[in-house]
């Protein structure tokens, strides 16, 4: 018969041998936790798609974030609690009474470091390599707690319904966009990511989200030519104006009967001029409808997204903008839209315009009125709001509750505003410098 000392010390070293390994599976299920949650599904599925098994295993598994924490945390706790029990009755068995202080102490420490911060901190490094390594274990695991996690999750859900907390376990907390945008500004706060990059995918997210009513040339704006005029006077405008498409109207610039293309109308022109059947004749019978095309209306509600695949399905950049009642807003090309995802689009017509934006020397910035809220935001990395107005000057207008004076000044949203130039009811220039 063995001696109660040899018994003693099989015990002993036996208890720490399992108090050991219970630290073990503590750090893998916490490392695990944090690898599956942490790793991005993008990442995930790009390997997936290359054939990693395990990839795809852990695609599977994050699918239900709910019963995934719910199944590690079952199992993290159950391993903590067993291993606190057993190195209590350790220290009490050693020290007597004050080994649960001892017994306290020691685990604690030895669960922050080993178990959590360690497993977490190498898990947070290597999402994705340690989230392909855990899921087949992480999915047996699942497996053999689901009917336990199923459970608590219906009491989790009951008790909070007792308290007025609807869950939905299908939903995001964040919407991909979000995430995506919340990921461009850290990366650009910390210098990961240019300005121009995170401007460009943020303006192709923003399409869906926006109206061409914001981003289209107004009526007053517009370029237009009477089509009644003589054939020689609607070839000069033409080859003065800097665009290639005018509208054509016919007695009330409201009253747009068709766009004309500089090439269709040069065509025409040269066919009457230089062509078998020219003749002078001909040329004053000339009627410019006759080449135009017939006018495209889109209402002013159109998403950008939507708009953009309206213009490559027709095969047509230009299209005039109307509201509820039929009436002309504005036109929209499709540079327009592209203009919202690359920026400003200039071409050798463009390289005399006056920019409608320019920096002094003291810091302030002069902008034209019609300049949109969301363009000067993005030149100046601003964050003015653009819910109640498209341009600067409507910005103005509406917080000031009327149509400012020439001269007067304005402090709202940390800037501040002055009016440079006033044209009958519109704000054409201002002066903007922050508070």
């Amino acid at each position: 018969m063995e001696s109660p000392a040899l018994l003693l010390d099989a015990a002993f070293f036996a208890t720490i041998a399992a108090i050991v390994l219970l630290l073990l599976l503590s750090a893998f299920f916490s490392g695990s936790e944090t690898a599956l949650t942490a790793a991005s599904r993008g990442k995930l599925r790009a390997r997936a798609d290359r054939g990693e098994r395990g990839a795809e295993r852990a695609l599977e598994i994050t699918e239900d974030n709910e019963r995934l924490i719910g199944s590690v945390l079952l199992g993290n706790n159950m391993v903590n609690i067993l291993a606190a029990s057993l190195a209590t009755a350790l220290f009490t068995r050693a020290f007597g009474e004050s080994g649960v202080a001892l017994a306290t102490l020691v685990m604690t420490l030895l669960v922050l470091i080993f178990a959590e911060v360690l497993p977490k901190t190498y898990a947070i490094t290597n999402a994705e390599t340690a989230a392909v390594r855990v899921s087949p274990v992480i999915r047996l695991v699942i497996l053999v707690f689901s009917p336990v996690v199923v459970a608590v999750r219906a009491l989790v859900r009951l008790l909070l319904a007792a308290f007025g907390v609807r869950t939905d376990p299908d939903s995001r907390i964040l919407a991909v966009r979000e995430e995506i945008a919340g990921a461009l500004q850290l990366g650009h706060s910390e210098g990961l990511v240019e300005k121009e990059d995170r401007d460009r995918i943020l303006g192709a997210l923003d399409l869906g989200e926006r109206t061409v009513e914001e981003i289209m040339l107004h009526r007053s704006q517009i370029e237009m030519i009477d089509a009644d005029l003589p054939p020689e006077e609607i070839l000069s405008r033409a080859l003065d104006s800097t665009h290639t498409r005018l509208p054509l109207f016919r007695g009330d610039p409201e009253n747009i009967v068709g766009v004309i293309h500089a090439k269709d109308l040069l065509r025409a022109m040269d066919k009457l001029v230089r062509g078998p059947d020219a003749s002078a004749e001909k040329l004053k019978e000339f009627r410019a409808l006759d080449v135009a095309r017939k006018p495209y209306f889109v209402p002013e509600t159109t998403t950008l997204d939507d708009q953009m695949r309206e213009f490559l399905r027709r095969h047509s950049h230009f299209a005039l903008v109307v509201d509820e009642y039929g009436a002309l807003r504005g036109l929209i090309t499709l540079e327009d839209i592209l203009e919202e995802i690359v920026g400003e689009i200039t071409d050798e017509f463009d390289l005399d315009a006056e920019h409608p934006l320019r920096q002094t020397e003291d810091g302030a910035v002069l902008v034209d009125g019609a300049m949109t809220i969301r363009d000067l935001n993005r030149a100046m990395d601003w964050a003015l709001p653009d819910e109640e107005a498209n341009t600067i000057a409507g910005l103005v207008i509406h917080e000031a509750q009327s149509i400012p004076t020439q001269g007067q000044v304005f402090s709202f949203h940390g800037f501040r505003f002055e009016v440079l130039q006033r044209q009958a009811n519109r704000i054409t220039r201002l002066k903007i410098r922050p508070l």
